[in-house]
């Protein structure tokens, strides 16, 4: 479960982030496995304090700074786009609309591996997917239990947006925007987080955050300190917010990105909501996807493992490679990160967007690579609908059911999409004028 209290659950994750980031963690990780299985306090004690001692191995392949500077300069060199400002209120709604849809469309299978994405698809008979999942009962064979919050995005069991902290993170973010604007601090965020957010409506990265602040650490503490998914995708799914109210200007929605990321993420971690930030930036002004991504991967450090995974997947396509090839790909070479990791979550949005040739098609793809469906899900609908405007989300799938957002974030159950958007736009234009 990650439980961000218990050591049974730090101990062996942390080994699994610092293997997994060149450290020479050798038996310890099974060890820590072990210690966790019998319980053993005092042994995983020994073992978080083995782990500390761990140094980066020598010859590790790739540059990926964490410092302000170096992260900041990258942003230099990032110029801004020309934006159709008569488009711009549809497409950002559309990039609202497509969130919510595509979070949805995912988010009775999050969690999934690909092979049991496509049992349960051809089960549902939705092999490509075409709409919401139905909740099947009983599971076919092959198939492992369901996400607990299944139940309330299934086909026919919603009547408003189900709430899910990927769209959370998106309202209050637009939130602390309004209040206290371009120059907002980390440390206004994390205030924000402990007045208008619930503990337990948090995950892995963040809710080890929330910890820390509780405990009385602060940022950037409050992403290392005990905190083993400080690269997993808690910030990627925060950051489209930010690239909504800078049209056209991926540097700076990558810059308010990493000030959000910090709370929580490093390297890559912080990498994907940066990344995030720029593409959606970048959708609300160019006409492909492929401009899109180009654009972003500009703001993510080019020695990266992010850059190399999405660099990959764009090629493959340049190189006119399949969408089962791309699929194919990041299952090989990407398979032996946790399903929400950062990297081959990212790396399944781009497949979804450069393969799919409509809103349905680019999200299903994207849902039928499995692991962190309903985020990966909101991110490519969110892109597709920053591209297109909101007529290309499929009006069967706003129906009446997307319309009003049920949040955790105090004071914005049942806010409307539309009044959303509106709010943003209001954020966007402002920024242009300046």
């Amino acid at each position: 479960m990650h439980d961000v209290l218990d050591p049974r659950d730090i101990v062996p994750d942390e080994a699994e982030q610092l293997r997994l980031s060149g450290y020479p963690v050798g038996a310890l990780e099974a060890e820590a496995r072990s210690a966790a299985e019998e319980a053993d306090l005092p042994g995983l004690a020994r073992i978080r304090a083995a782990l500390a001692e761990l140094e980066r191995a020598p010859g590790w392949d790739y540059v990926e700074p964490e410092d302000d500077a170096t992260l900041m300069g990258l942003l230099e060199t990032v110029g801004r786009l020309a934006v159709p400002r008569d488009r711009l209120k549809d497409r950002v709604r559309g990039a609202w609309l497509g969130r919510t849809v595509g979070n949805t469309l995912g988010k009775p299978v999050e969690g999934l591996s690909r092979g049991e994405m496509e049992i349960y698809l051809r089960a549902a008979d939705q092999w490509p997917q075409t709409g919401y999942l139905p909740l099947l009962d009983p599971l076919p064979s092959g198939v492992r239990a369901l996400h607990p919050s299944a139940p309330v995005a299934a086909a026919g069991r919603f009547t408003d947006v189900p709430r899910d902290d990927d769209i959370d993170w998106t309202i209050l973010g637009l939130h602390v925007l309004e209040r206290h604007g371009r120059g907002v601090r980390t440390e206004q965020i994390a205030t924000a987080w402990l007045d208008r957010v619930p503990f337990t409506q948090t995950y892995t990265a963040e809710r080890a955050a929330y910890r820390n602040l509780i405990q009385g650490l602060r940022p950037p503490a409050t992403a290392t300190y005990d905190n083993p998914y400080r690269e997993w995708i808690g910030a990627l799914i925060r950051g489209d917010v930010f690239g909504y109210v800078s049209p056209g200007d991926p540097a700076e929605a990558a810059r308010l990105a990493l000030v959000d990321a910090r709370l929580t993420h490093v390297a890559n971690g912080a990498y994907g909501e940066m990344w995030a930030a720029a593409l959606t930036s970048a959708a609300l002004c160019v006409e492909t996807a492929a401009d899109a991504l180009e654009l972003a991967l500009a703001v993510v450090p080019p020695r990266s493992r992010l850059a190399e995974a999405l660099r990959r997947v764009m090629e493959l396509h340049g190189a006119g490679s399949t969408a089962t090839d791309a699929l194919d790909h990041v299952d090989e070479t990407l398979g032996h990160y946790p399903w929400v990791h950062t990297i081959n979550n990212a790396a399944l949005i781009a497949v979804g967007l450069l393969w799919g040739s409509s809103f349905m098609e680019a999200v299903g793809l994207t849902i039928s690579g499995g692991r962190d469906t309903d985020s990966t899900g909101a991110t490519v609908g969110s892109v597709y609908g920053a591209l297109h405007g909101a007529g290309a989300v499929p009006a069967e799938l706003v129906g009446t059911t997307h319309v009003h957002v049920r949040s955790a974030v105090r004071d914005f159950d049942r806010v409307r999409i539309d009044e959303l958007a509106e709010r943003t736009v209001r954020l966007a234009e402002d920024h242009l004028e300046h």
